[in-house]
């Protein structure tokens, strides 16, 4: 089967590293890329091969790095660019792959491009971000425009930002435009910061980045309702890259897959806000992989489905176990509850992303006060656990001075005690990654079919299937035994099992409570 997606996706599992909460190693209480470099071989043995970095570059980290002040250059606090470039290098050793998060849409207000964008005198950076002609004018209202920036400079007019006001957005036209200061996405401003964009991705993959994993991809085309010119803006990319970096992947932060892959990307990364119903899984008052069984599924699968089939079947979309802007899975799953959780993340099609700390039940800390605008994110960037020495292994340096407080329970979970206990999170992930690596149907592109998905309903029954098998995923994460009809062949072999065996009479199959299987078809 032709894909047209770099072969290495196909078996990817993602791990993401937050660096500043991975590991330290210089003791100012901040990971850094030294400290993510030792820790690949820990990476390497849960089983994952592909590792999603946030944003590393120089920044005021006003927005934790999301606001960039220099696209090409890291980060002091992480290491040099050569640090870096180490970390690529010892992570393909290992057979592992690296996307580096790339923020396109705006730059931070201390971004050199904006400082001389700010100057009353017109220079090639005067329209590299959206400015209006007056003070008295502002951007609020705009379609993909979350507000103004205004005053700050001898240049008369208000600039758009994308997110907070320290992120002004960078120009890529307007669909329509209906006021003399906006600009087409082929004007001479847009334009340029196309060139740009193409010119900071160049830089990164010859230094052996592996592609990106693309902040608010949809956002870049101003008034674009439906999508259509930051679709077209998105080909542009991919035919750049498919000319000089074929290999390079590149994974979307949409929420619309129909949309992102119509654009080029190779997979889309499912949203904690939006249409999905993607909070349904893990993140609602009754969250259906708890054992309480009041969840509802239905509205996940239909629109799975519906984006699913807009994908031409491909299928190509990332469920993530959480990531740095969502609360986390544990928050209202216990051990047991995360462990189907990951049945489920790990079977199904695109590739998975584990956030760090998430294979070890890691906690959400409540009421810990906002760290470089995480507010209340922060709760979930709290440091990585390895071990019971000071600071979990994460710093030497004094408590006080962490990035974020460590988890202070004393029984916290630890990387250490996980790897120790056979029938941990841990090793439950690390069981799972190798099972779907070992079958075809389970990875990316496999195919699937949901045969029972019922509102209100559990099981939640679905075939994963390729030319060479076909695999049937029994989950039941409630407390009680359930029962439904399906049209399924007859198993096989079982190829993994908790909670109880699955009994089959005719069409009728009689699931346990808390369980998953997993059956190779005949």
């Amino acid at each position: 089967m032709t894909k047209r997606h770099p072969q290495w996706l196909e078996d990817a599992v993602f791990y993401e590293i937050y660096p500043q909460s991975f590991q330290d190693t210089n003791a100012d209480g901040i990971g850094d890329f030294a400290g993510m470099t030792r820790r690949l071989p820990y990476i390497k043995t849960l089983g994952c091969n592909a590792i999603w970095v946030n944003p590393c570059f120089e920044s005021p980290f006003y927005d934790a790095g999301y606001d960039v002040a220099d696209y090409k250059k890291t980060a002091p606090r992480y290491g040099t660019n050569d640090d870096l470039r180490n970390f690529f290098e010892e992570a393909h050793k290992l057979g592992i792959h690296v996307i580096l998060d790339l923020v396109p849409g705006h730059t931070s207000i201390e971004h050199p491009w904006f400082r001389e964008s700010m100057k009353a005198e017109r220079n090639e950076y005067t329209d590299r971000y959206i400015w209006t002609n007056s003070i008295w004018e502002d951007c609020n209202g705009i379609h993909n425009i979350s507000g103004s920036l205004r005053g700050i400079s001898d240049r008369d007019g208000s600039c758009g930002v994308n997110f907070y006001t320290v992120q002004p957005a960078l120009n890529y036209g307007f669909v329509n435009p209906d006021r003399d200061w906006m600009q087409t996405p082929d004007d001479p401003g847009p334009a340029a910061t196309k060139e740009a964009m193409k010119d900071i991705m160049r830089f990164w993959l010859k230094m052996g980045c592996d592609g990106f994993r693309v902040d608010m991809a949809g956002s870049l085309v101003k008034n674009d309702t439906d999508g259509s010119a930051t679709i077209a803006l998105w080909q542009e990319f991919r035919a750049f890259l498919d000319a000089e970096f074929p290999e390079a992947v590149m994974i979307s932060e949409w929420g619309e897959p129909d949309k992102s892959l119509a654009g080029g990307f190779h997979m889309d990364f499912l949203l904690h806000f939006g249409p999905s119903h993607y909070n349904d899984l893990f993140r609602v008052e009754n969250p259906y992989f708890s054992r309480q069984g009041k969840g509802d599924i239905s509205g996940f699968v239909k629109t799975y489905v519906k984006n699913y089939e807009q994908t031409a079947g491909e299928g190509l979309i990332c469920i993530p176990s959480g990531n740095h802007d969502m609360s986390r899975i544990s928050e209202r799953l216990d051990e047991e509850e995360v462990k189907l959780a990951f049945a489920f993340l790990l079977t199904m099609p695109g590739a998975p992303f584990l956030y760090y700390g998430d294979e070890i039940g890691m906690r959400h800390l409540h009421g810990l006060k906002s760290v470089e605008g995480g507010f209340g994110r922060t709760c979930a960037r709290s440091p990585m656990q390895w071990d019971s020495s000071l600071n979990a292994g994460f710093s030497c340096a004094a408590p006080e001075r962490l990035y974020i407080p460590i988890d202070p329970d004393e029984n916290r979970p630890t990387a250490e005690k996980a790897m120790a206990q056979p029938d941990s999170v841990y090793h439950a992930v690390q069981e799972l990654i190798a099972l779907r690596r070992a079958h075809s149907a389970l990875c990316s592109s496999g195919k699937i079919e949901f045969l029972y998905a019922e509102k209100n309903a559990y099981p939640l029954i679905y075939k994963r299937f390729d030319e060479q098998e076909e695999i049937l995923v029994v989950l039941n994460p409630s407390g009680e035994e359930v029962s439904c009809e399906i049209n399924a062949g007859e198993p096989a072999e079982v190829l993994y099992q908790r909670g109880g065996e699955v009994v089959r009479s005719g069409g009728r199959l009689t699931v346990p409570a808390e369980s998953v299987s997993v059956l190779k078809m005949v």
